[in-house]
């Protein structure tokens, strides 16, 4: 092992506060992975809750393990043994288990390079007895977890508190009392939420589209269940360790709300991790006086922070104890004189706001449920309370979007910025306006699962046209993704079980995605460009997400009837 990498390690653990150390011995290990640098997974809440549950349970040990950055990948390679735990600067291989952490799709190539350095074969059914199960979960697999199905042994579907506590008690029972595969075969059948892919049939048509799929035995069932936790102020959702090494090193993140009522077409949070919940007043207090003790700001995470009807009084709790707060997104409809108020009180200085389209008929078609006059009345709120710093989320490729919603986009910016200049004489204004331009991806569990993505060239001419058309506006800056990317990242939201080939030969080609499609005989514009039909069977919908697919498609017909009948 090399020392600059152990020191490295001991150097991170220096810097954090909360981490729990346990005794090696007879409890089940587990390593705990994040497919990205140390960096971003410490900030990432989902991460750290898991961390904190396989900890809690008295015969369970987890320690965690990251992608090394980029300048250390180099000495692991050299090193003489393989990647290691965070925690104890063990192998990988000595655990009985490796737990991926998995929330965005891009991070997949990461996994199989972890495996690799790790010297864990790549493939399920390449491993032996003594290699490590590797399980993930997270809500990029709840949603599909089918193009990494060759890789996993096995996947837990949904929230980990309503979960993991019946796993590891099945873990604790039976992991060192049976074989692999008995282990599996029974987790399958006892642990609802639990998915063993290579315990699973599925067949193709000729097409290419799945004709059908089945359990191999009929004790296992059809379908999965997506866990979900009914009672959010039965257990915390916080930062457990605190650590200036994160993106979010200054702050405290606790999480005050899961779902969202608001049914957007696109938005998969909306509708997979559903339905809307939120932590009392009295259950978040306990969390705030946690994080008060280690941090003076305090940031409210969930998907739906500003429709949380005590927001004003849990924030006024936090800076009655002489903390600050902050607050990820809002949406304009909810940013009224009250609110700005207490933004400005909070010392927030930069605001993100997500209008997602410029024209009332694409967020009308998308079920946004904001207009023209609620984004300017949010203007003027902010206006007037000098917050004067914002970040504005726009999609690009939405369906049936024209050019003429494009120019939609650069006129409501122009007249946002227009009109801050103008309530104010000039004195005031927006200093910054930040537009974010991102690419619509259709999400699996969503009434747009059937949507193709938009040409990347068309992309491209749109965010292009878009930038040189505000490169005028003093206050206006545009950044945005790279759609090659959006292309790789809807691959893997809606491939199925062939998409793994192709990480296999990503993996093979150091991340070289063009060689990798040049090599394997998969056509990707399957997946991506074409338009499903609403009576195929997609590859997710083994999954029961707890939203009927009767009603995604009544939604997806909802939104096609808002064009006057054309198709999406």
């Amino acid at each position: 092992m090399s020392w600059k990498l152990k020191k490295k390690c001991l150097d991170l653990l220096a810097g954090e506060d909360g981490g729990v150390r346990k005794i090696w011995g007879e409890a089940v290990t587990i390593c705990l992975a994040y497919p990205n640098v140390y960096r971003t997974g410490m900030s990432n809440l989902g991460f750290q809750a898991v961390y904190a549950l396989i900890n809690h349970h008295p015969a369970c040990l987890c320690e965690r393990v990251f992608l090394p950055d980029s300048g250390d990948e180099a000495l692991h390679v050299a090193s003489a043994g393989s990647l290691f735990s965070l925690e104890s600067q063990r192998p990988l291989v000595d655990f009985d288990m490796v737990a991926f952490s998995l929330s965005f799709e891009n991070d997949y190539p990461n996994i199989l390079k972890i495996l690799d350095m790790a010297a864990i074969p790549l493939t399920a059914k390449a491993r032996g007895e003594k290699a490590p199960l590797v399980i993930g979960g997270g809500i990029a697999v709840t949603l599909n977890p089918e193009p990494l199905a060759d890789f996993f042994d096995l996947f837990l579907i949904g929230e980990g508190e309503a979960l993991l506590p019946d796993f590891l008690d099945a873990a604790v029972a039976f992991h060192r009392k049976l074989k692999r595969e008995a282990f599996l075969d029974r987790i399958q059948r006892e642990v609802p939420g639990a998915y063993v892919p290579r315990f699973y049939r599925v067949a193709t048509d000729t097409q290419g589209r799945i004709a059908a799929r089945e359990p191999l035995d009929d004790a296992f069932t059809p379908r999965i269940v997506r866990r979900f936790a009914a009672d959010l102020n039965s257990f915390p959702t916080e930062q457990v360790i605190t650590t200036d090494n994160s993106d979010f090193g200054g702050m405290f993140l606790t999480e005050v709300s899961r779902g969202c009522r608001r049914g957007c077409r696109f938005c998969a949070a909306g509708h997979a991790c559903g339905p809307v919940r939120f932590r009392s007043a009295a259950t978040l207090a306990a969390s705030f006086r946690r994080g008060l003790e280690k941090r003076k700001n305090i940031g409210l995470l969930g998907t739906a922070v500003s429709d949380h009807p005590e927001l004003i009084p849990l924030c006024r709790s936090i800076m009655e104890k002489g903390g600050s707060v902050a607050i990820g997104s809002l949406r304009m409809d909810r940013l009224n004189g009250s609110i700005a108020a207490l933004l400005k009180e909070t010392g927030v200085k930069t605001l993100s706001l997500a209008p997602e389209a410029g024209s009332q008929r694409l967020r009308d078609l998308i079920r946004k449920g904001i207009t023209e006059a609620e984004i300017f009345s949010a203007v003027d709120n902010l206006l007037e309370y000098d917050i004067v710093y914002l970040r504005l989320y726009f999609m690009v490729g939405l369906p049936t979007e024209t050019d003429e919603d494009v120019e939609a986009i650069i006129r409501l910016v122009k007249a946002m910025e227009h009109r801050a200049r103008h309530s104010s004489a000039g004195a005031k204004g927006f200093r910054r306006l930040t537009l974010s331009i991102n690419q619509f991806i259709p999400k699996p569990a969503t009434p747009f699962q059937w949507c193709p993505l938009e040409d990347t060239a068309v992309v491209k001419r749109r965010i292009r046209r878009i930038t040189t058309s505000l490169r005028g506006e003093r206050a206006v800056s545009v950044i945005h993704d790279l759609p090659k990317w959006n292309y790789i990242q809807a691959l893997l939201s809606l491939g199925d079980r062939r998409v793994g080939e192709l990480l296999l030969a990503v993996h093979r080609f150091e991340g070289n995605w063009a060689q990798a499609f040049r090599e394997v005989n998969l056509n990707a514009n399957f997946y991506v460009y074409r338009r499903k039909e609403t009576g195929e069977i997609l590859p997710w919908d083994f999954i029961d997400h707890g939203v009927e697919k009767a009603f995604l498609a009544s939604e997806y017909r909802k939104a096609v009837e808002t064009t006057g009948g054309t198709d999406l």
